[in-house]
């Protein structure tokens, strides 16, 4: 056996399967094993990855033992002469893997090597090439350093910023994504250590390649293109705290006491460093438009009161304090949380959501008002001019983003997905239907046979100016692909359509998850939007509940009290998917466990497996609350039983 590829795979079936396509192409003609190790996915993936790849060894674990534990399940038992560590999210060209022997075969002194990687955009990644983390360069990179001064042989050292990524060099650390190793090196030196759960084994290994007195090569001859984040997500504190705990593992184990203090000194600074500018971007991204919403319509709002006291009612005091400090921030924040959960704060932006929000949320503030003491109802005035000023805010601030992020004062198409499609003759109808199956608002503008001569992808593009590139697999190799998403660079974003599924996949920025438009996950019940419907609708129905539940006890029976709460704090919702725990719910949107199924509470009748799998794809596909609120309507006496 020449090599063995093995794959550790956790919740992204459908990029593992565009990853194995490329493996078995960069196979062929060669002796190849690929051993895929599961850690307990959720989605489907043992199951779908056995159907679709019979040759595939897959090893399917119980739980989720880690990186380093389920690779080394693999290479414990793979036969081949050189073992190649890869991730799920990468695609390899065809001539990948006959490059990397090559190259190892000319090069009897090195032990392992990486290649050139791309993000789904065509930008290279600078973990392809990385030195040593000493205390020294960690402190650089940690604080910056590294990334101003680029060019600098000091400064540079972490990702060797200052070494062409198109020359092949000698280097300290391989990247976890793309890892080649002679099988007889890693016997001699031992495999992944299981100290490290997710991150930091791929510098521990690389530098017992060092130890073992071998040398790692960065291999520019070839390039993959590495979608990152699928796994994990990486502006999270979890993964500052994580991450840097594991360079605390490696510094403890491969440096001298003293340097193992300093690194870990240096190493618990940049954790609440990260952690404070991590925390602070989260919040800013998440929260910012709804900050700047409130202050506006705040600040609007102020100058109409005083407006109104003294014009209209003409006394400046007639509004006292606790209604400018109290009652305004609340109808605000009862406007705002309205057009949240209306859509208002989804992009692209749109009048509609906005508009709908305001007036719901002041049909809320009209009827607190009626049940206010006299001596709080200060002005209905003030509440009608007041949603005119905050839902006029909202309106300047959405065109301010668009006039800021797209040039365009306008709630039309500001959001441009126009596409081309780059295949041939017989897939570019297949392209077409999988396109209006899985992104329905995609605008389709132009096609690219390859085969047709005089056919240019550049100047196709440079034409219709699309947002968007889809690339056939079946028509392309992935090689080609590659090398025109290079070519093409990053002012377009792609997606490659696979030719044993209907998904259409790729990355719009390496600091992101990958992109995923599927057919079975097109789904309404995946939308943002949808699920804070839906956990509105539990909330309020549950409020409406409340007056009433001495009638329900009598009703639906005892076990109304406890469901009531747990909906209510979100434990459970009102109405879910069909036989709470089915195979049938792994591949669609989490639910908490429901009260009732969706097809009502009496299910009294057989039913297949299948069956299942269907009406709870149909229900999440085609959710709405009117749905939950007519099924809840009809079962409400076997809410506790």
């Amino acid at each position: 056996m020449r090599l063995s590829v093995v794959i550790v795979n956790y919740n992204v079936r459908y990029f593992l399967e565009q990853c194995l396509l490329s493996v078995l192409r960069a196979s062929r003609g060669m002796e190849v094993e690929v051993l895929v190790v599961d850690n307990n996915s959720c989605d489907g993936s043992v199951d779908y990855i056995r159907s679709k790849f019979p040759t595939v060894t897959v090893i399917a674990n119980k739980d989720n033992p880690g990186f380093s534990k389920a690779n080394n399940q693999a290479i414990a038992i793979a036969k081949g002469e050189y073992v190649l560590i890869l991730n799920p999210d990468t695609v390899v060209a065809e001539d990948t893997f006959e490059v990397c022997i090559r190259f190892m075969k000319r090069h009897t002194d090195a032990g392992a090597l990486g290649v050139r990687m791309i993000d789904g955009k065509g930008i290279f990644l600078p973990e392809s090439k990385r030195a040593l983390p000493t205390p020294e360069v960690a402190f650089y990179k940690m604080f910056g350093l590294a990334s101003i001064f680029r060019n600098s042989p000091r400064f540079g050292r972490y990702h060797l910023s200052y070494l062409p990524e198109t020359e092949t060099h000698a280097v300290d650390i391989l990247s976890g994504a793309f890892m080649f190793f002679r099988k007889e090196v890693l016997d001699q030196i031992g495999y992944f250590d299981e100290t490290f759960f997710m991150y930091g084994e791929d510098i521990d290994l690389s530098y017992r390649v060092l130890l073992g007195g071998y040398k790692n090569y960065y291999l520019a001859e070839t390039t993959i293109i590495h979608y990152k984040g699928e796994s994990t997500k990486k502006g999270s504190l979890n993964y500052v705290r994580v991450f840097y705990q594991a360079m605390i593992i490696f510094a403890k184990k491969h440096f001298a006491s003293a340097g193992a203090g300093l690194f870990s000194f240096l190493i618990n600074m940049a954790v609440v460093f990260r952690a404070l500018v991590t925390l602070a971007l989260n919040v800013l991204s998440s929260s910012a438009l709804l900050l700047i919403d409130g202050l506006l319509s705040f600040a609007g709002i102020f100058y109409l009161v005083h407006f109104w006291a003294g014009n209209v009612k003409n006394a400046q005091e007639y509004y006292p304090q606790i209604f400018i400090g109290g009652v305004v921030p609340a109808y605000i924040i009862i406007w705002i949380v309205s057009t949240y959960f209306s859509g208002g704060y989804e992009k692209p932006y749109r009048i509609s959501p906005i508009f709908r929000g305001m007036a719901a949320g002041t049909l809320v503030i009209a009827a607190l008002y009626g049940f206010l003491p006299e001596e709080w109802r200060f002005s209905r005035a003030i509440i009608l001019l007041g949603a005119v000023c905050t839902g006029f805010v909202m309106l300047v601030t959405r065109l301010l983003h668009n006039v800021l992020r797209y040039q365009q004062l306008s709630f039309e198409r500001v959001d441009n997905h126009r596409v081309v499609i780059v295949g041939s003759d017989d897939t570019l109808p297949r392209a077409r239907q999988v396109l209006r199956l899985v992104s329905p608002s995609s605008e389709l503008v132009s096609e690219v046979d390859v085969k047709s001569e005089g056919n240019s992808i550049a100047d196709t593009l440079g034409l219709y100016k699309p947002k968007e590139v889809v690339f056939c697999s079946e028509a392309l190799s992935f090689k080609d692909i590659i090398s025109d998403i290079v070519t093409l660079g990053d002012q377009y974003d792609y997606k490659i359509l696979n030719e044993t599924a209907d998904t259409l996949i790729g990355s719009n920025s390496k600091n992101q998850a990958g992109d995923l438009y599927a057919a079975d996950i097109n789904l309404n019940l995946s939308r943002p939007i949808t699920r804070r419907q839906k956990r509105l609708f539990d909330i309020l129905s549950s409020l409406v509940m409340l007056p009433f539940l001495p009638v329900l006890l009598f009703v639906s029976g005892g076990g109304i009290f406890s469901r009531w709460f747990k909906v209510l704090i979100g434990s459970n919702t009102w109405v879910g998917y069909w036989v709470e725990g089915s195979e049938s719910q792994k591949s669609l949107p989490a639910l908490k466990p429901a009260v009732i199924s969706h097809i009502g509470a009496h299910q009294t009748q057989r039913h297949l497996p299948e069956d299942v799998r269907k009406l709870n794809y149909l229900y999440a596909k085609h959710y709405t609350v009117t749905e939950d609120l007519n099924v809840l309507v009809k079962n409400l006496s076997a809410l506790g039983k």
